[in-house]
């Protein structure tokens, strides 16, 4: 898997997980702005520069950040973000091995798996991937992520180059997925964001996931939509910032 590391390798150790589609780049706002700690940024499996990678799963994508932790972490203080595909990730890594991580922001997580979704997703999937590589097309795919001008590019890029049979992979683990057994047991200070905008099923996953675990604190960002760290990058580091020194709540609607 490939990651690129950042900041003050000496500092605690913060680990952002990209969502599908998109790859590291995603966090650069992010990068720029936490110098102060030792950032370290995968493209998970098959997506951006670990393309050629064995194929996507939820669960071996966590255990091979969980081992990658394991090798840069030398007992520092360790802080796991992630968005959408990350986010699951993320649940998935402090299910299994908790004790790693001090401190995660799931940030629009899908735990509530949608009937019937293996079936159709691979003929939906291949019905329309030709559009993947029309611009146009991408531009309103990138703009519901809040994808702006400076990062089209990229985006595009990414999308292109992404195999059909990988984007089945993708979609079929990420509507597939829910809370692991371990969930409730995990000792980790977890922070539960979901955008107000969002589609009804991710804010009852955001409150499933609260419900499920006593160190999870959930809050409903206000005039969001999927996508706050793109959208709202200075928003999204003070968030960070207050959970991670005071565990501070964002500004939004306490999820109970």
């Amino acid at each position: 898997m490939h990651f690129e590391e950042y900041g003050d390798t000496s500092a605690p150790l913060l680990m952002f997980l990209h969502g599908g589609g998109v790859s590291g780049w995603m966090w650069d706002k992010q990068v720029q702005h936490f110098t102060n700690y030792h950032c370290i940024v995968p493209d998970l499996p098959e997506q951006g520069k670990s393309g050629n990678t064995e194929n996507f799963s939820i669960k071996r994508s966590a255990e091979m950040l969980l081992a990658l932790i394991e090798a840069k972490a030398q007992n520092k203080q360790v802080i796991v973000i992630g968005f959408s595909l990350g986010a699951q990730i993320a649940v998935q890594m402090v299910s299994m091995k908790s004790h790693m991580i001090d401190y995660a922001i799931v940030n629009s997580a899908l735990v509530r798996p949608m009937p019937f979704s293996k079936s159709f997703i691979s003929l939906s999937v291949k019905c329309t991937y030709p559009l993947i590589n029309i611009k146009s097309f991408s531009k309103l795919q990138a703009k519901t992520l809040y994808v702006d001008q400076d990062y089209f590019e990229q985006y595009y890029r990414d999308s292109a180059a992404m195999k059909c049979e990988t984007l089945v992979r993708i979609l079929q683990e990420n509507m597939a997925f829910h809370i692991p057994e371990q969930f409730h047991k995990a000792e980790s200070k977890i922070l539960i964001t979901v955008g107000e905008k969002e589609k009804g099923i991710m804010k009852k996953s955001a409150a499933d996931l609260v419900n499920n675990n006593p160190n999870c604190k959930g809050v409903i960002l206000p005039n969001i939509g999927h996508g706050v760290s793109l959208a709202k990058p200075d928003f999204f580091n003070r968030m960070v910032e207050g959970w991670i020194k005071e565990e501070k709540l964002p500004e939004g609607k306490v999820i109970s």
